[in-house]
């Protein structure tokens, strides 16, 4: 079975998406059950690296230098390829909205008669749609609201996001199906490090400057911690953060830039928390890698991860600065032979309920009843 994958970019600045749309494919061609295409645009910046294993193909943007034109990554030469593979491809799945490979992907799909599903990718919440919210209300009458009533499927990472999908009048089938992780081979490196580690986007979105407002609540209780906020910064917030340290006057607090590959994974293992305060998240990828790499997390209710209350392996706690101050004060007290405890249950909830093998494998039941008539997988949902 043949799937065509559609993704504006897979540059690192993209987000979670640029990994897990990759992996995906990845472990569905590890599968052997589907033969997956990536379909995806050259659009500047630091492009991915091209996995092997599955067909990863790239195109030019026609309007790259273009102001605004070129904001919407639109490539006829992408149009045009998976266009001509179509008679040979079974199902079209498109992930994230509002630019033109999206749209792109299901015209084509339409004009072949081929089952579309698009995976949101957390673009329906509440908090994405505010962003931009002109450009996006134009966009949806102009062919985004018909591209996703017409989805055969649509694919959720949480309940959260299904919520989200049902708000907006959506009745399409919705596979609920999180992202995967990697699980990285155990390490006994030695003690963690008295750090608190916010690692992702420095994007207002994600709560990082009520983070330092309740770090600045804290930091005279446990004098011997130190808070690392480390990722690429989007529209100079990283400064905006640092200024804000500055004026709490907050010694312990370092913004960082991005980091991938075993320095990401090393990031995780050294600090004793994980801490994600963002406003929204349709799946919070960090989290699950947090995990994954053995570390207790705080979570806001922004990300859908109630689950860390339910595993005992962290914190889901309420928006705020002062909830955040309490949850921090709380976790930073706690015996460090509990924050392992804690991170070892964790990494075996990830290990048990997030692999790859797992997520590909639902996905490969969601691809074949769309395609092949099978019976719809109990991750398919009609409510």
């Amino acid at each position: 079975m043949i799937a065509a994958h559609v993704i504006a970019g897979l540059a690192p600045a993209y987000g979670g998406p640029s990994y897990s749309v990759p992996r995906l494919c990845e472990a569905l061609s590890a599968g052997g059950e589907v033969l997956p295409r990536l379909y995806s645009v050259i659009a500047g910046g630091c492009e991915a690296a091209r996995p092997a294993g599955y067909d990863d193909l790239r195109f030019p943007s026609d309007f790259a230098r273009v102001p605004l034109l070129g904001r919407l990554h639109k490539s006829s030469r992408l149009a045009r390829a998976l266009r001509s593979s179509l008679h040979e491809t079974d199902v079209v799945h498109s992930h994230g909205l509002w630019l033109a490979p999206d749209l792109d992907a299901a015209a084509a799909a339409r004009w072949a008669g081929k089952p579309h599903i698009v995976s949101p990718r957390g673009m329906l919440s509440a908090v994405a749609l505010a962003i931009s919210a002109n450009r996006k209300k134009l966009a949806w009458r102009m062919g985004q609201g018909a591209a996703l009533r017409q989805a055969a499927c649509l694919h959720a990472t949480s309940e959260a996001e299904l919520q989200d999908i049902r708000a907006l009048g959506l009745r399409n089938p919705v596979a609920v199906i999180p992202n995967g992780v990697d699980i990285p081979e155990p390490c006994d490196g030695g003690e963690p490090a008295k750090v608190v580690l916010a690692l992702g986007r420095i994007h207002p979105k994600k709560g990082l400057d009520g983070l330092i407002r309740a770090w600045s609540r804290v930091q005279a209780s446990h004098p011997d911690w130190r808070l690392r906020i480390v990722g690429p910064a989007e529209d100079a917030h990283d400064q905006q953060l640092v200024s804000l340290a500055r004026q709490l006057g907050l010694g312990a607090v370092s913004i960082e830039g991005a980091v991938r590959g075993d320095a990401k994974l090393g990031a995780y293992r050294e600090a004793s928390l994980f801490v994600l305060p963002t406003l929204n998240e349709n799946f919070g990828l960090v989290v699950a890698e947090a995990l994954a790499a053995g570390t207790p997390v705080i979570s806001t209710k922004g990300a859908p991860w109630r689950g860390l209350d339910d595993e005992r392996c962290g914190w889901w706690i309420d928006h705020g600065d002062e909830a955040l101050a309490a949850a921090l004060d709380r976790a930073m007290a706690t015996p460090r032979q509990a924050l392992r405890e804690m991170g070892a249950r964790g990494r075996a909830w990830m290990a048990r309920a997030f692999s790859w093998e797992r997520v590909a494998s639902e996905m490969g039941e969601v691809y074949a009843w769309l395609s092949h008539g099978a019976e719809p997988p109990p991750c398919v949902r009609f409510d």
